[in-house]
């Protein structure tokens, strides 16, 4: 898939009216995606959704105040209208005296080549196997009653960043996921559980039979869930809940955060915030990395960051709004969509594996958890006070012992990250990827 000819000729002449009209600068984003999905339930095709998208932002400047519109009609009446009324809007917001484009001397002139397209789209029918696969293969575990589904997807999408200061470029990226959820068990004795990949090129995707047959097996593993007395011990997140503890970092190191002091590591830069052998890199350039890209979505070039430097905070997310309110350069982390204007975001953010395995971390817990879901979301990013629902496995003696369900974990971020240690199993399977932490003395509140 390919932008319509002419597109970014197309743009640069909407911004050129913008200018004409009043607009001291702009700059406009286009967004195309098409994408395929099947689902299957009980050995049935259910849905076959084909859709494709095209959207166009707009973002002017008139001094300090600026406007976004967007419009998914790209018609030349249409686009005429917009540039009118983003500049109509502009007149008539207040102030900002931190927006703007980003300084030209930053924007990305050599576009790395990261492999961010399988130029193989698969057919229906393609998807049809793979969804079909893993239900079947996780139906067929013993102790697997029923299923709520397996869904197999694919989608292509291209973005055309075009600014007033001379950037105009392009990129495109490709998915494909695969995913299963069943129950086991029978009545109001169920539990359920499942699996999910999402990859680049679909050649990187798992096997869809050993994924299915992982989701069937983690569903009756769960099966007869007791529940513990509350008390203070080692939780071990497993490394498919392992990465929202990266979540939560980022979120505090978040440059608009940081400007307006709603983290509670606004004051952290160069402290020691982790333990001394855990470092974090943010990477957006590695080759097929789900979230990858040479330039952001200001068109600042990108670059491999470190994060944490041998347990100290070395950086903060930043795009150029929030650097300019903190007197510091962005870090090329502005992140967008057609209606809004950028925001930092990490991208392929990662913990880099420690020097224990998974069993070793557990092998010296007499009493402890370990987490394999977390649910809601109760998350003080001021205090970084953390506490969540959960399920997983009650730890007694060094081994995974019996399933544990209805449990709530809490501590406070800033103690958890100081607590940490790292297995060395780190996987590249998400946007933001961790191998098996350990985090000693937090609450686990049960019965």
């Amino acid at each position: 898939m390919a932008l319509p000819e002419g597109i970014i000729d197309k743009i640069q002449s909407l911004m050129s009216k913008a200018e004409a009209l009043g607009a001291d600068a702009a700059d406009a984003l286009v967004v195309r995606s098409t994408s395929l999905s099947v689902t299957q339930r009980l050995g049935n095709p259910e849905d076959l959704i084909r859709s494709e998208n095209s959207d166009l932002g707009l973002r002017v400047f008139i001094g300090r105040r600026q406007a976004v519109v967007s419009s998914s009609d790209m018609s030349d009446q249409a686009l005429d209208e917009l540039v009118d009324r983003a500049v109509a809007m502009a007149r008539n917001v207040p102030e900002d005296p931190y927006c703007g484009l980003a300084d030209p001397g930053l924007l990305a002139t050599e576009i790395a080549d990261l492999d961010e397209v399988d130029p193989v789209e698969p057919a229906a029918e393609e998807l049809m196997t793979r969804a079909a696969a893993a239900e079947d293969a996780a139906r067929a575990v013993d102790g697997v009653t029923n299923s709520e589904g397996a869904e197999a997807g694919w989608s292509l999408s291209e973005i055309a960043l075009v600014t007033s200061t001379g950037f105009a470029q392009a990129r495109r990226g490709s998915r494909h996921s695969l995913s299963v959820s069943v129950l086991a068990g029978d009545g109001t004795a169920m539990e359920r559980d499942y699996d999910y990949a999402t990859a680049v090129h679909g050649t990187d995707l798992p096997d869809a039979v050993g994924l299915g047959r992982q989701a069937g097996e983690k569903a009756v593993k769960r099966l007869n869930p007791r529940k513990v007395p509350t008390a203070q011990v080692p939780v071990i997140y497993d490394p498919r809940v392992a990465n929202s503890i990266l979540g939560h970092l980022s979120s505090a190191i978040n440059g608009g955060s940081v400007a307006r002091g709603t983290t509670f590591l606004k004051d952290a830069m160069g402290e020691t915030v982790f333990p001394e052998g855990v470092t974090v890199v943010d990477d957006p350039h590695r080759p097929r990395g789900l979230r990858s890209k040479p330039f952001d979505g200001e068109g600042v070039a990108t670059g491999r960051r470190l994060v944490i430097d041998g347990g100290r905070l070395v950086t903060w997310f930043l795009d150029s709004r929030s650097a300019r309110q903190l007197n510091l350069k962005t870090t090329g982390h502005a992140a967008r969509g057609t209606s809004s204007p950028p925001s930092p975001s990490a991208t392929n953010l990662y913990m880099e594996p420690g020097a224990v395995s998974p069993d070793a971390l557990i092998g010296d817990v007499a009493d402890g958890l370990y987490v394999t879901e977390l649910i809601g979301f109760g998350v003080n990013g001021i205090t970084g006070d953390y506490s969540r629902g959960c399920s997983g496995y009650w730890i007694k003696d060094g081994e995974l012992a019996f399933p544990v369900s209805e449990l709530t974990v809490a501590g406070n971020l800033k103690d958890m990250f100081g607590a940490i240690t790292a297995a060395d199993d780190l996987e590249f399977k998400y946007g933001t990827n961790a191998p098996t932490l350990r985090i000693d003395g937090m609450t686990v509140a049960g019965k």
